[in-house]
């Protein structure tokens, strides 16, 4: 019987910046696993669907293991999918792919990546893990943007006990995304535009701040999510999704005011850890996997 090579890939558009494919092509050297991890762009336009049901269809023919899926189809891949896991489908939003008894299950690794991530940097700052001398807290996120990403890291805070604060630049979306959650969730979620005037206030309150947005990243790198003119609070946690710059302008403008802050890198390795032992059944190496990420970005933390 031949040896299994497993063929799995990243779905989504930009890609360029992708760590992904170093970071599984550890996990499968590591452990001594023959196979590939490929970047599988699908550029946005009026057939971008029609390329993702291919890609579906083969996963479900064999010719891949496994896929991952990015922004901008972490929705729109949904209706594709045979079955949904259970969080995948109280966040409405599928970052990972793979076959289970014969049909293709959409999952999602994100949430349960940033929640470990977001504990190992900062500690046990979670409402439902009140810290000595602080218990009952109630602790505000705000997360800036109200796409796939935003959409897990929401629902990770939701289900952790933060009351939310939403801004993004289409109020209707991130009204849209609230929206979403409320028969499942408490009702913690306030919408709101991401302008200076609107999220003055709120800022001077929050104990954490999320970029869930992708403003900043490489090659756009001087770029920050916030509003002009809008002041951070001293001491707050600024948490960025991207990862790539590893410090970016959002991150830079958080620590000048003494905030503690991290980027998204460990989410990144931890989602992806947590992908691959779906695909392969297999504990995921993860500190090789975050050394080859910190290698694919020069060294850089």
């Amino acid at each position: 019987m031949p040896a299994l090579v497993y063929r799995l890939g990243l779905l989504g558009y930009p890609l360029g910046h992708s760590l992904s494919p170093a970071i599984h092509r550890a996990a499968l050297q590591a452990l001594g696993l023959s196979g590939e991890y490929q970047l599988y762009p699908v550029i946005p336009g009026s057939d971008s669907l029609d390329r993702l049901s291919q890609f579906c269809d083969r996963l479900r023919q064999g010719e891949f293991h496994g896929l991952n899926v990015t922004i901008p189809y972490k929705q729109a891949v949904i209706p594709l999918i045979d079955a949904l896991s259970p969080l995948a489908c109280a966040v409405s939003a599928v970052n990972t792919l793979y076959i289970q008894d014969g049909q293709l299950i959409g999952d999602n690794t994100d949430v349960p990546g940033f929640l470990t991530h977001l504990k190992s940097v900062f500690g046990d700052i979670s409402p439902l893990s009140p810290l000595e001398g602080q218990v009952g807290r109630d602790l505000t996120a705000l997360v800036l943007g109200a796409g796939g990403a935003a959409r897990s890291v929401v629902y990770a805070l939701l289900t952790t006990g933060w009351k939310v604060f939403l801004a993004a630049r289409r109020l209707e979306q991130a009204e849209e995304l609230a929206n979403s959650f409320e028969e499942t969730l408490p009702s913690r979620v306030m919408t709101l535009p991401l302008e200076t005037d609107a999220i003055r206030d709120v800022l001077a309150h929050v104990t954490l701040i999320v970029n869930a947005t992708p403003v900043g990243m490489h090659p756009l790198t001087g770029a920050s999510p916030l509003p002009p003119g809008a002041e951070l609070p001293s001491g707050m946690y600024a948490y960025d999704l991207v990862y790539n710059p590893p410090r970016t302008e959002f991150l830079r403008q958080a620590s000048q005011q003494g905030g503690r802050v991290s980027n998204g890198l460990g989410m990144l390795v931890e989602q992806a850890a947590l992908s691959f032992e779906r695909w392969t059944g297999i504990s995921a190496p993860r500190s090789l996997m975050r050394q080859a990420a910190l290698q694919a970005l020069g060294g850089d933390v």
